[in-house]
């Protein structure tokens, strides 16, 4: 660890500072849980210790697109956006000027019925999820005969009632037609464990035994050779099958991007479901029954708990951080970039006890200078651009340590804002930060300007406030925003919302951020955001589709002004 810490033992907080500089005691019986949670005190790493490496190479000036690929439809895909499909975003993306396409993670989740639809709750982070196959492109499909490829054609799921994204209908269909198509033969579990066998041994019990392995029989409850004499000769086949064309395909969407300044960078989730593979192949290495969260906050009182799992800092040095450095390079192989969700979890991250509120939890501190140092030598090898989303509050270590590595932090306009509240003009905004509206978790640019964010979450019943006072904060954000916008000369008092909206990407081409990206769902007009924190089932989370296929975006004006606008 380093830079300032708090009072702690063996990196667990005794205390903590809050962004106002109070002091807030752990209670000594957390603190007591989070440690048995630790286990015992590790051996000195077997590994040489990591040391610290230079910054990566600078960033070249670029802008692109944030892309939540599951919303991108097209002609061929099947109701939910495939690796084909971001293939030819990124082809059309880059003849237009655009140097980089963010993406959201396409972890792997638990091959199941109802599918999970969060990319950011993933079952495993170090494979990838086989939704996004386009089966009409697999090798096995071309080479089927008529009959088999009318079998596969007539599986293709029609568009949901609702309009939304249909994941399991999806998903059964895609089953379906992947069934039909991966090679048969003898099949057989390797007797070799390999990291590919051990997900798709987990992926094959999962249809006898459900998604989460710590209730499976106890036998079962870690890989090796119980597990795998016991898992479906034929269901290993199929996912590891799956996983080898899921290769392939991304690969081929990283192609696409071949000449683009960065390319397509990829997403890594903070976390895991604790029942899924990566917490079940990785036992070793994960601190079993921790959850990740956050603490009290002026915006939440109770705290998060965010669900996910994470690595064990102590267990994690004592195996070299083998599991950290084979996940970085798993992802890299495909990526011209990475983007670290909650990159201050590089340094700590709050743990919550199990049967514990998350206001009963306390921050564990892991070995920044190693987590960091792998991070910046994995990408280097990679010739890849790495993100962190710093957004919030964060210590000041990571904001600097970011900069001297050349990480890009985060700046989204809707919080890069003064103590005062106030929007901050574009030559005040950070230079080493990817700059965009929004994100998935905020709203949208329309949005914002209709208060849709505000309605949302009244009708889900999550509001923390008052809806007056809600409706209130959101009009004196609009008229701050408009102001800024005034001030710069970028719209006037008779400007439309799409007028605005324009205004607003130009003000992002105004900063001096290195990578400036823009949503199509703030230049198609789209009022749902992608994601309202705090519900499940209140709201269609990750199922909004964008208003326009694929076919369709890439001939529409608006999508072409922006293009036109940041290649000025």
């Amino acid at each position: 660890m380093t830079g300032p810490v708090p009072g702690f033992h063996r990196g667990v907080a005794t205390y903590y500072e809050t962004s106002d500089g109070r002091r807030v005691d752990i209670d000594p019986a957390v603190v007591r849980t989070v440690l048995s949670l630790l286990g015992p005190p590790a051996n000195p790493p077997a590994a040489a210790p990591v040391q610290p490496a230079g910054p990566l190479p600078e960033v070249p000036r670029t802008w692109g697109w944030m892309l939540q690929l599951y919303g991108l439809r097209s002609a061929g895909s099947w109701g939910v956006g495939d690796f084909a499909d971001l293939a030819a975003f990124t082809r059309w993306a880059k003849s237009t000027g655009a140097g980089a396409i963010l993406v959201n993670p396409l972890h792997a989740v638990a091959p199941v019925d109802p599918l999970p639809a969060s990319p950011y709750s993933p079952s495993s982070r170090r494979f990838v999820n086989p939704l996004y196959l386009r089966v009409t492109d697999l090798p096995e499909y071309r080479d089927a005969t008529a009959a088999v490829r009318a079998a596969v054609d007539a599986l293709r799921p029609a568009p949901a009632a609702d309009g939304l994204i249909d994941y399991d209908g999806v998903w059964r269909a895609k089953r379906a037609a992947l069934t039909l198509l991966c090679p048969a033969g003898a099949a057989r579990v390797p007797a070799e464990r390999s990291d590919l066998t051990d997900f798709a041994v987990y992926c094959a019990l999962v249809g006898d035994h459900g998604p989460d392995w710590r209730t499976w029989p106890a036998e079962l409850r870690r890989p090796g050779p119980a597990a795998y004499a016991v898992a479906d000769p034929a269901a290993v086949a199929f996912h590891t099958w799956l996983q080898r064309r899921c290769a392939e395909q991304l690969a081929a969407a990283n192609a696409a991007a071949d000449g683009m300044s960065v390319g397509i960078i990829h997403d890594l989730a903070v976390g895991i479901d604790p029942g899924g593979a990566d917490a079940w192949t990785l036992q070793d290495v994960i601190a079993a029954g921790a959850k990740v969260g956050a603490p009290p906050d002026a915006f939440n009182q109770q705290g998060q708990d965010w669900g996910l799992a994470t690595w064990s800092p102590d267990r994690l040095a004592d195996t070299g951080y083998a599991a950290w450095r084979t996940l970085l390079r798993d992802i890299f192989r495909h990526a011209g970039g990475l983007r670290v969700d909650h990159v201050a979890g590089l340094w700590r991250l709050w743990w919550v006890p199990p049967g514990q509120s998350p206001a009963r939890g306390t921050y564990v501190y892991y070995d920044d200078a190693a987590m960091l140092g792998i991070l910046v030598e994995e990408a280097k090898l990679a010739g890849a651009v790495v993100v962190g989303e710093d957004l919030g509050t964060v210590e000041e270590v990571v904001t600097t340590t970011l900069q001297d590595r050349n990480i890009l932090g985060s700046a989204v306009l809707w919080f890069t804002r003064d103590d005062d509240g106030r929007f901050l003009p574009p030559g005040d905004w950070p230079d080493n930060a990817m700059a965009s509206i929004s994100t998935h978790d905020l709203p949208t640019a329309a949005g914002f300007l209709s208060g849709e964010h505000v309605l949302a979450r009244a009708e889900a019943g999550v509001l923390t406030r008052d809806v007056k006072v809600e409706w209130a904060t959101a009009t004196a954000d609009r008229t701050a925003l408009l102001d800024l916008l005034d001030a710069e000369g970028l719209t006037g008092p008779d400007s439309t919302d799409e007028e605005i909206v324009l205004a607003m990407h130009q003000l992002l081409l105004r900063t001096p951020c290195r990578i400036v990206l823009a949503s199509p769902y703030d230049v198609l007009g789209e009022v749902r955001q992608p994601n309202l924190p705090g519900t499940t089932t209140q709201y269609p989370n990750w199922r909004v589709p964008l208003p326009l296929t694929l076919e369709d975006l890439t001939t529409d004006a608006r999508m072409k002004q922006i293009a036109d606008l940041f290649n000025a």
